[in-house]
This record gives structure tokens, C-alpha cells and sequence, in this order.
């Protein structure tokens, strides 16, 4: 896998605003918010797309689903809503190739997303 922009956020060779960092995963606001509230998580672990998790790896998803559960619930807005959002691929719209979980929260979210 290449190194991505998020690879050297990880390392801390470029600055982000981290709202989450633990053993596993990485949480820091998007720099392009598609809501009031838009936070990305990335595990630590590199791994490109869905596509690329192996057999054993359902931990890694996990880990990144509840630390944006445990943020919503910390920030005060869980009981309103929020929205989590995987993309994988171009045609899913993924625009960096380093898994990670967009975190939508802070005004309705409109169905079907587009």
C-alpha cells in the first residue's frame, strides 16, 4: 500500500485536529465538512479499502465503529443522530486509500444520500 495523506497524520508529520487517538484508531475533523459535526476514523493498522481486510480482521471495523459511537455519545449529539459512512473505491467515493469511517452529525441527513 501507498502512503496516504492519513499514513502521515498517523506519524504526525502534518497537522490535523485529532479528537480521538487510541492504541487502534485515529479520530481528527475532516478538512472538507460535509456537516457541522465531520469526523473521520482510520485505524493505525494500514489497510487500503473493504476490499482489502483479511479473515480475522473484523476487529479493525469494529474498533472503528465504536470509537465513533463512544465520540457521538461524548459530543452530545447520539440521542439526535448522526450518520457513519464507509466508502470503498472510486465509484463509492472513496478519495483516499487508507480505510476510514466519515462520522456525520448536526443537521438531518437527507435519504437516499446520492
Amino acid at each position: 500500500m501507498m502512503s496516504t495523506i492519513f499514513d502521515k497524520i498517523i506519524a504526525r508529520e502534518i497537522p490535523a485536529d485529532i479528537v480521538h487517538d487510541d492504541e487502534h484508531v485515529l479520530g481528527f475533523r475532516d478538512v472538507n465538512p460535509q456537516a457541522p459535526v465531520h469526523v473521520l476514523f482510520i485505524p493505525k493498522q494500514p489497510v487500503a479499502t473493504l476490499n482489502d481486510l483479511s479473515p480475522g480482521d473484523e476487529a479493525v471495523v469494529g474498533r472503528l465503529a465504536m470509537a465513533a459511537a463512544r465520540y457521538a455519545k461524548s459530543e452530545g449529539f447520539a440521542e439526535d443522530g448522526y450518520r457513519v459512512v464507509i466508502n470503498c473505491n472510486r465509484d463509492g467515493g472513496q478519495s483516499v486509500y487508507h480505510l476510514h469511517l466519515h462520522l456525520l452529525a448536526g443537521r438531518a441527513m437527507a435519504w437516499p444520500p446520492g
